[in-house]
C-alpha cells in the first residue's frame, strides 16, 4: 500500500466515524512493571483498552523473563545453562535454551567467530584475577583462550546439547537479554498488544508511546558518566547499546566485559556501540561483532548485516551509519 492510499483509508475510516458508522476506539490504558532480572532493572510498559487483557498480558510478559533467566543465569546454581556449562551436556534442555544456542551459533558462523558464546573462560580469567588486584597474565589468558571455540558447541540431531571439549563454558550474557526482549514483545503481541516497550536489558518497541509519538531512547556516553551520547528515535527494529564501561577489569577501560576471541583481550578500538536490527538478539549479539570490528569497519558491517549502527571510540570519535533518526542529547 502506497502512502497516498494509507492517507486513504486513514480518511475514510475518519469519515465514516464521523457518520456515526463507527464508534470512536476506546482509549487506551497504560500499565506498567518494574522487576529484577540478569542483574539489572527490567521495566515493561504496555497499552490497552481493557485493564484485564492488560494486566493478563504484563503477567505473561513477566513470567517469560522469569522463566528465560531462570534457564540462562551464570548466576543461578541450577539453570539450565550452569548446568550445561558443569556437566558438559544437557539430555533433554529447554526449547528456549536450545533455540537460542542456535541463534548463537549461527551469528558466531556468520561473523567468523568473532561473537561467541564459548567465551566464558576468559571471562573466568579475567575475573579471579581482578579478585586478587590483578590483570591476568598472558600465560594464564592463553590458557583460558584455548578452551574457547564455538564449533565446539553441538547442538546433536536428538535434541541434546553438550561441550565437545574439557573446560568449555559457555556465557549467553552477550544474546540472552535482546532474546528476552524478542520473546516479551512476541508474547504481548499474543495478547493483542499493539503499543509496548520493552526494556530487557535491551530494547524491543511497538506502536506508540503514552504521548501518542515514537518511543525515543536515550544512547549512554560511555565516555561521560550520566550524561547522553544521543537520542534515537525508534522505528520498530530492536535496539542494544554495549559500552566498555559497562564491567571493567582495569581502570582504563582497556579490559572490559568484551573479549576478541582471537586475541583473548577486549578490542582495543571502540568505547561503545548501538545496534539497531530487526530482532533483539542479533542486535545485542552484533554489538560484540561491531566491537571486534572496529570503526573503520563499522560501516561495512552494517551493510553485510542489513542492520543500522552507532558507534565511539576510545578519543570520543564517532560515527552512524544514516539509517537511524538521532537527535542530539
Amino acid at each position: 500500500m502506497s502512502r497516498r492510499q494509507a492517507l486513504r483509508v486513514a480518511l475514510g475510516l475518519g469519515a465514516l466515524a464521523a457518520l456515526g458508522g463507527a464508534a470512536a476506539p476506546a482509549p487506551l490504558r497504560w500499565q506498567q512493571r518494574h522487576l529484577l532480572g540478569f542483574g539489572t532493572t527490567l521495566s515493561l510498559q504496555a497499552a490497552h483498552a481493557d485493564d484485564d487483557t492488560l494486566a493478563a498480558a504484563l503477567d505473561d510478559a513477566v513470567a517469560t523473563l522469569q522463566r528465560i533467566e531462570a534457564q540462562m543465569s551464570l548466576f543461578r546454581e541450577d539453570s539450565a545453562l550452569s548446568r550445561l556449562n558443569r556437566d558438559g551436556r544437557l539430555a533433554s534442555p529447554p526449547p528456549e535454551l536450545r533455540e537460542l544456542l542456535g541463534i548463537a551459533r549461527d551469528v558466531a558462523a556468520r561473523s567468523d567467530g568473532a561473537f561467541d558464546p564459548t567465551v566464558q573462560p576468559l571471562w573466568l580469567a579475567f575475573a579471579g584475577a581482578q579478585a586478587e588486584g590483578r590483570l591476568p597474565t598472558p600465560a594464564e589468558v592463553a590458557a583460558a583462550r584455548a578452551h574457547v571455540g564455538w564449533r565446539a558447541l553441538v547442538l546433536a540431531d536428538d535434541g541434546s546439547v553438550a561441550l565437545a571439549r574439557c573446560g568449555m563454558a559457555l556465557t549467553l550474557n552477550g544474546i540472552a537479554q535482546g532474546h528476552a526482549a524478542d520473546r516479551v514483545r512476541a508474547v504481548l503481541a499474543r495478547h493483542g498488544i499493539r503499543h509496548a516497550l520493552v526494556d530487557a536489558g535491551e530494547y524491543a518497541m511497538a506502536g506508540r508511546n503514552p504521548r501518542g509519538g515514537r518511543w525515543t531512547l536515550g544512547i549512554a556516553d560511555p565516555r561521560r558518566h550520566g550524561q547522553l551520547l544521543a537520542r534515537l528515535f525508534a522505528d520498530g527494529r530492536c535496539v542494544a547499546t554495549s559500552g566498555d564501561d559497562e564491567t571493567t577489569f582495569s581502570a582504563d577501560r582497556r579490559h572490559h566485559h568484551i573479549f576478541d576471541p582471537q586475541t583473548g583481550y577486549s578490542p582495543p578500538g571502540l568505547a561503545g556501540v548501538t545496534v539497531a536490527a530487526p530482532s533483539g538478539a542479533l542486535a545485542d549479539a552484533l554489538t560484540k561483532v561491531f566491537f571486534v570490528a572496529g570503526a573503520e569497519r563499522a560501516p561495512e558491517l552494517a551493510r553485510e548485516w542489513q542492520v543500522d549502527a552507532l558507534w565511539i571510540d576510545k578519543a570520543g570519535r564517532r560515527g552512524a551509519t544514516p539509517g537511524l533518526a538521532l537527535a542530539a542529547a
